[in-house]
C-alpha cells in the first residue's frame, strides 16, 4: 500500500491512488475459464442452497423459513400465551431469517387458518389473511392482523427441549434453531406442499389427518398393510370432489408421481334459475374460473348462462351462475367440467429432503421414513430423560447416606471453621462425591424432618422403577413403535376432522361426457376475399336480398352444409384454425358477417384466405398451389385432432407464396393458370396423396424465369374447345397458350355471364 504525506493525509484519495490500494482478487481481468467450472464455482451453490434452503420440504413437512416462523412463535410463548400483532412475529422472525419481512409474513399468511390454504392450519389468525381460493382478496398488511399458534402446534414442538432433534446456529450465530421440529404425527402428508428449486420441483396433496395417523399406525404395526385401503385419496381443505381411479391412485401412492383429478360442487336453485357453486379445485381461483367462462360466453361456445357472478362473502366461497330457460343444470355443469378449470388435475410430485438428499418417495416409502424419523426422537427423548433420571437418582443416594446420621452432618458443618472446606469434610465423612456433597450442602433446615426423608426415600425407589422402565425402552425397538402409535392415537383423538372432500368413482364404462351436440339443420355459408363469414339458413336466404360487402370485397367460398360442421380455416400465416358452424350466429345477407380474424383470435397482422368443412370420418383432401409451380395434396385427415385444439401450425408449407387453395370430395379436373398466360388443365388423380400438413409439393407446371401461377379453378366442361391442347401426358408441364378460339369462346361466355 502506497505511503502519503501528512499534509495530504486528510485529503480524499484520488481515482489512481484508491485503485492502488485496492487488492481484489483477479479483479478487471478476463480469466480463460471452462464453462463447467464457472457452472460449478458460481452457479451450483446456488442451485443447492434453493434446494436444500428454500423450495423443498424436509421430514418434518416444513421449508426452513416455515421452521423458522413458527419456531419463533413458540419462543414467544404464543402456544398458550394471547395473540399479538403479526409485525411484531415478523420483526422477531427476522432473527432466523434475513429475507425480508414481506416474504416472511407471506408465508404466516398461508400458514393461517384464515387464509383457508392448509389443511391442518398452524396459525390461530385474526383480521383478513386473504383467501387462497381468491386470486384478487389481498391480506391486511402486518401491523392491522394479530395472530398466534394453534393448539396442533403442540405436537410440532414436543418435547422440543429434551434433545429429540439437532440444533444449528442461526445466519450470524447469535442463537440456536432446530435443523426439523419433532413432529408426533407425519405432517409431511398432512398439508399441502409446493414448492420449485433448480433443476427439480415438490408437489405434496393433503391427507385427511385421521386416515393419515390410522394408516401410519397400522404400518407400524404391519409394513405390508396396504396404506390405500384405509387411506383411499387425498383431502383438501376446499373440499370439492376426487374423480377416483383407484389404479392410478394406486400408482400415485407407489411413485409419489401422478395427478389426482378434482372437480368442483355445486347445487341447483331452482327457485332462482342459478348454479351455486361453493367449493373448487385446489389449484385454482374464483376468479380464474369466472375468467373463463366468461370468455367461452362471449366465444359463443356457452348459450346457456345469461350472468355470473362472484358472491364470495363471509360465510364463504360462492360462484353464481345465472342461467336460461329451459336449460338443464347438470349437463351444463359437465360441459363446464370439461372447458373451465371447475375440473382440474393436482399434480403429485413427492419430492422430500430425507437426510439431506432430494428424494421422490412413494406415499408408504414417506410413511416409513417418518416412523424411523419418530423413532429417533423418541430414542433420544427417552435418553435424555434417562440421564436427568440418573443424574437425579445420583444425587438422592447421596442424601440417603446423609439420612442416615443427620446430627454427624450438621456436627461436620457446625466443626468446619471455613466454608470451602465444608464440601470436602462432607465427601470424607460420608464417602460421597463432590456432586453430592453440593446437593447435600444445599438443603434447607426445615426440610431435615421426618416426612421430608420418607418422601426422598420413595423418590429413589420410583426413580429406580421409572430407570428400569427407560432402559427397557431404549433395549426394545416394539416398546419406541408402542410409544409412537399412543401419541398417535393421541392426535386423532384431539385433532381429528370430518374428510372434506367427497370421492366419486365413475360406474364402470362411464368414462368422459361426450360434449352437447349442436343442433343440425340446414346452412349455408359465405366466405369473402377480406375474411367476412356468414352463415344463413335456406328459409332466410330464399327470402334475403343481395349481400351487403365490403367496398371491393367478393364471395370467394359458398358451402352448403349442416349447422354441426367443423371448419377449418387457413390463414395466410401458414396456419389453420378451428370452428364450429353452430359458433357462429344465424344471420342475412344485409350484414357484413363475422371478420374471422378478430372473432378466432388469430395474431396480429394475419388474415383468413380460405374456409372448408373437416367432416368426422374426412374422406376428401386439399390441394395447395404454390407460386413456384409446385402442388401438394393433403388429406383432410391430417387436420384431425384427438384433442380440442383450436388452432394448428404449419398447416400448409411456407417454403414458397400460396398461389391458391381447393378443397375437393374426390379427384377432379383443374386448370392453372399463369401470369404469363399459360393453362393446364390436369386430374388431381396425377398427384400422390400426402399425410404430411407441410409437405412442399410436387412440381406440377414448369414456369420461365420471373413467372408464376396466378390463379387455380375448378374445370368447367366446355370452356376449352380442345382440351386436349392444355392436358399433358405426364407432370410438370408447362401447359400452353390460349388457342385464337378459345380466347374468343370465353370471352362470349364471360359476356353470356359464365363464371370462367
Amino acid at each position: 500500500m502506497a505511503k502519503r504525506k501528512k499534509s495530504d493525509e486528510n485529503k480524499p484519495l484520488s481515482a489512481d491512488e484508491l485503485l492502488a490500494n485496492t487488492h481484489i482478487a483477479d479483479a478487471g481481468e478476463i480469466l480463460d475459464q471452462h464453462i463447467t467450472d464457472t457452472l460449478e464455482i458460481n452457479y451450483m451453490p446456488y442451485a443447492m442452497s434453493v434446494i436444500l434452503s428454500r423450495a423443498i420440504p424436509e421430514i418434518d413437512g416444513l421449508k426452513p423459513s416455515h421452521r423458522k416462523l413458527l419456531y419463533t412463535m413458540y419462543k414467544m410463548n404464543l402456544l398458550n400465551g394471547a395473540r399479538t400483532k403479526s409485525a411484531n412475529i415478523v420483526g422477531q422472525t427476522m432473527r432466523l431469517n434475513p429475507h425480508g419481512d414481506a416474504s416472511i409474513y407471506e408465508t404466516m399468511v398461508r400458514l393461517s387458518r384464515g387464509n383457508e390454504a392448509l389443511l391442518n392450519p398452524f396459525v390461530d389468525s385474526k383480521g383478513n389473511f386473504g383467501k387462497a381460493y381468491s386470486r384478487d382478496m389481498s391480506y391486511a398488511a402486518s401491523r392491522y392482523t394479530e395472530a398466534k399458534l394453534e393448539p396442533i402446534c403442540n405436537e410440532l414442538f414436543r418435547d422440543i427441549d429434551k434433545d429429540t432433534v439437532d440444533f444449528a446456529d442461526n445466519y450470524d450465530s447469535t442463537t440456536k434453531e432446530p435443523v426439523l421440529l419433532p413432529v408426533t404425527f407425519p405432517s409431511i402428508l398432512a398439508n399441502v406442499s409446493l414448492g420449485i428449486a433448480v433443476g427439480m420441483a415438490s408437489s405434496i396433496c393433503s391427507f385427511n389427518l385421521k386416515e393419515l395417523c390410522e394408516t401410519t399406525i397400522e404400518l407400524i404395526k404391519n409394513q405390508e398393510h396396504n396404506i390405500i385401503d384405509s387411506m383411499p385419496a387425498p383431502d383438501f381443505v376446499g373440499g370439492g370432489i376426487i374423480i377416483y381411479d383407484r389404479a392410478r391412485m394406486e400408482e400415485t401412492y407407489r411413485t409419489g408421481r401422478g395427478s389426482i383429478k378434482v372437480r368442483a360442487k355445486y347445487k341447483y336453485d331452482k327457485s332462482a334459475n342459478c348454479i351455486d357453486i361453493f367449493e373448487i379445485p385446489p389449484t385454482t381461483t374464483a376468479e380464474a374460473i369466472i375468467d373463463k367462462i366468461v370468455e367461452r360466453v362471449k366465444a359463443g361456445s356457452l348459450k346457456e348462462i345469461s350472468d355470473i357472478r362472484d358472491e364470495t362473502d363471509k360465510k364463504g366461497l360462492k360462484i353464481t351462475i345465472d342461467l336460461k330457460r329451459g336449460i338443464d343444470a347438470d349437463k351444463l355443469m359437465q360441459k363446464l367440467y370439461r372447458t373451465t378449470p371447475l375440473e382440474d388435475s393436482f399434480s403429485c410430485n413427492f419430492n422430500v429432503l430425507i437426510n439431506g438428499n432430494p428424494k421422490v418417495l412413494g406415499v408408504k416409502e414417506l410413511l416409513i421414513e417418518w416412523i424411523k424419523f419418530r423413532g429417533k426422537c423418541v430414542f433420544r427423548r427417552v435418553s435424555y430423560d434417562l440421564k436427568k433420571a440418573k443424574d437425579r437418582l445420583h444425587l438422592l443416594k447421596g442424601l440417603e447416606k446423609i439420612l442416615l446420621d443427620i446430627d454427624k452432618a450438621i456436627a461436620i458443618i457446625r466443626n468446619t471453621e471455613e466454608e470451602s472446606e465444608v464440601i470436602p469434610n462432607l465427601m470424607v465423612g460420608f464417602g460421597i462425591d463432590e456432586i453430592q456433597a453440593e446437593y447435600v450442602a444445599e438443603i434447607k433446615l426445615r426440610h431435615l424432618n421426618r416426612e421430608y426423608i420418607l418422601k426422598r426415600l420413595k423418590d429413589i425407589e420410583n426413580l429406580e422403577k421409572s430407570i428400569e422402565d427407560m432402559q427397557a425402552i431404549l433395549q426394545s425397538k416394539a416398546k419406541i413403535r408402542k410409544i409412537i402409535i399412543e401419541e398417535l392415537e393421541q392426535v386423532i383423538k384431539k385433532y381429528s376432522a370430518e374428510r372434506k372432500t367427497e370421492i366419486y368413482e365413475p360406474d364402470e364404462g362411464e368414462g368422459e361426457e361426450e360434449e352437447e351436440k349442436a343442433p343440425d339443420y340446414p346452412v349455408t355459408l359465405f366466405f369473402t376475399k377480406e375474411g367476412y363469414f356468414k352463415k344463413i339458413t335456406p328459409l332466410s336466404l330464399r327470402m334475403s336480398g343481395e349481400h351487403k360487402l365490403k367496398e371491393n370485397d367478393f364471395i370467394t367460398r359458398t358451402i352448403e352444409t349442416s349447422n354441426n360442421k367443423e371448419l377449418l380455416f387457413f390463414s395466410d400465416k401458414c396456419q389453420v384454425y378451428k370452428a364450429k358452424a353452430d359458433d357462429f350466429a344465424d344471420t342475412k345477407t344485409s350484414v357484413l358477417g363475422d371478420y374471422i380474424p378478430s372473432k378466432l383470435g388469430m395474431d396480429e397482422g394475419e388474415n383468413a384466405i380460405y374456409v372448408c368443412v373437416l367432416e368426422k370420418e374426412p374422406k376428401g383432401f386439399i390441394m395447395f398451389f404454390f407460386e413456384n409451380g409446385k402442388t401438394a395434396k393433403v388429406s383432410l385427415a391430417s387436420y384431425v385432432t384427438k384433442t380440442n385444439r383450436k388452432k394448428l401450425i404449419k398447416a400448409y408449407s411456407d417454403k414458397s407464396p400460396l398461389a391458391g387453395i381447393i378443397a375437393l370430395d374426390e379427384d377432379k379436373d383443374l386448370v392453372i393458370e399463369t401470369m404469363g398466360g399459360r393453362c393446364l388443365l390436369f386430374n388431381t388423380s396425377s398427384i400422390s396423396l400426402k399425410a404430411m400438413k407441410d409437405t412442399q409439393g410436387v412440381m406440377c407446371i414448369t414456369l420461365k424465369k420471373n413467372n408464376k401461377i396466378s390463379l387455380v379453378r375448378e374445370y368447367k366442361e366446355g370452356e376449352f374447345v380442345k382440351p386436349s391442347r392444355y392436358r399433358s401426358k405426364s407432370l410438370p408441364s408447362a401447359g400452353a397458350l390460349l388457342s385464337t378460339d378459345d380466347i374468343s369462346l370465353k370471352t362470349n361466355m364471360t359476356l353470356e355471364g359464365f363464371d370462367g
